[in-house]
């Protein structure tokens, strides 16, 4: 697997309501001492790019508008979201709110 960002997924996903779809960023491979950490004992990431956002919800029979779009980089909470595998790649379908904050 070459170093480069992952590839988006092809299927189309559209989330529901205020809902976004989030491509979970590579953690590097670290070397402790010498000693490799396999996958099972790497952490989960808490970064992502959004890759496709909902149409937000209705409040007071009024949509309220989203604050993240397409290819913002977030920073999420460590167990939020459900995860979903997307033609071998594992995306996170989380709500706009449980996202913390948007980097750069």
């Amino acid at each position: 697997m070459s170093a480069g960002t992952k590839a988006k997924p092809k299927v189309k996903i559209m989330p529901l309501e205020d809902r976004v779809v989030i491509m979970p960023a590579d953690e590097a491979e670290s070397m402790r001492g010498g000693l490799y950490i396999p996958d099972t004992a790497k952490e989960k990431p808490t970064q992502g790019e959004v890759i496709a956002v909902g149409p937000g919800r209705i409040e007071k029979g009024e949509r309220v508008k989203m604050d993240l779009a397409v290819g913002d980089k977030v920073i999420y909470g460590k167990y939020s979201g459900t995860p979903f595998t997307v033609e071998g790649d594992e995306v996170i379908i989380i709500k706009a709110s449980d996202v913390l904050a948007k980097v750069g």
